[in-house]
């Protein structure tokens, strides 16, 4: 459930077009047929994750890899929340935003892998990839480089007046950047339909949060100066962002301007497939794997309810995986891209 919320501060705030499309009542609950596409979608990004460090490993994949596992309640959540054209725009650790939106693995893969069966053709690899059929506007290697980027998608629905919202995903690492607060402004003074989605993860790279930040409340209160409210949210609970996503998407959506909400979560490897994460204790990734672990936690509910057995949960996860596998398959016997694919998609056409 939410942890805070930060109070409005002061603004000229505009009231925008859009309309709420959900009830006022019930809205966020979860019933136990989402609770259960919560679960598939969380487990296709965890093995899906892990076959791409599997893959990074043997060489398959090239450059950078920033992989989500741990962090999957989030992005399955929040997608819950939205309609069909809200826009997503994320950073480099991207794979998960990409899956939740309903891209398909065999394209993100063959991505991954520099395969012409990308979504970029091969060319974009794991940190740049982008789908308008989905409304995903990408993954953005420059920290915070997607924020002010998101917030002119909420300023082109504002200015369309279209019944959208746009959601911004970016870390606790980025939350320093200056290009940030100039979105906050933006986004405040013209009362814009966009959601600010924090991934507090803890770290950024190897830099505790606490190491780094003056502030000793929550990273939602950052907004509250430029008159966005703002609420913590446990990232490793998929219900519980549901929930807060639902709140947050239908008050832009009513027009009551921007929102920000932390998700406090816990990445479990390095910050790249680069990374040994020394700067860490074995003993502190077990304890969060062991307590918090977001897809044990939606598991243990769900046959609390009833709504599985053993044997469900061994075939569904027998049917992710070998969605997985024929994802890497493709990726590996999708040709490289062209010659000819160096000078495509340069300028607008």
């Amino acid at each position: 459930m939410a942890e805070k919320k930060a109070k409005k501060g002061k603004g000229s705030l505009k009231k925008g077009k859009g309309s709420p499309k959900r009830g006022s009542e019930g809205v966020g609950d979860v019933c136990d047929s989402d609770l259960l596409s919560y679960y598939k979608m969380m487990l296709l990004i965890r093995r899906f994750e892990e076959r791409a460090g599997q893959l990074y490993g043997m060489g398959l994949i090239g450059g950078f890899c920033h992989l989500y596992i741990g962090q999957e309640a989030i992005v399955v959540g929040m997608q819950s929340s939205l309609e069909d054209g809200d826009q997503v725009i994320t950073s480099y650790r991207d794979h998960g935003h990409m899956l939740a939106c309903g891209m398909d693995p065999r394209g993100v893969m063959a991505e991954l892998t520099g395969r012409e069966g990308g979504y970029s053709k091969g060319k974009g690899g794991s940190m740049h990839m982008f789908s308008r059929e989905k409304n995903f506007f990408g993954g953005h290697g420059i920290v915070g480089a997607q924020v002010p980027l998101g917030t002119g998608l909420g300023f082109a629905n504002r200015y369309r007046g279209e019944d959208r919202v746009s959601v911004v995903y970016f870390g606790d690492g980025a939350v320093n950047q200056g290009q940030v607060y100039e979105s906050f402004n933006m986004a405040g003074l013209w009362n814009l339909p966009v959601v600010y989605v924090i991934e507090n993860n803890k770290y950024g790279m190897g830099t505790s949060v606490e190491r780094v930040m003056s502030l000793r409340g929550g990273l939602y209160e950052r907004g509250v100066h430029f008159g966005i409210e703002g609420e913590g949210v446990d990232g490793m609970d998929v219900e519980a962002v549901a929930e807060a996503g639902c709140r947050a998407v239908k008050r832009c959506r009513a027009g009551e301007g921007p929102y920000i909400l932390e998700m406090n979560t816990y990445r479990y490897r390095g910050h790249s497939m680069s990374d040994p994460a020394k700067y860490r204790t074995k003993e502190e990734v077990a304890e969060v794997r062991k307590k918090r672990d977001p897809i044990e936690k939606c598991l243990q509910r769900m046959r609390e309810r009833g709504l599985v057995d053993d044997a469900e949960i061994k075939e569904i996860d027998k049917a992710i995986k070998a969605r997985v596998s024929d994802s890497a398959s493709f990726a590996q016997e999708s040709p490289e891209p062209s010659i000819e694919e160096l000078y495509t998609d340069v300028y607008v056409e």
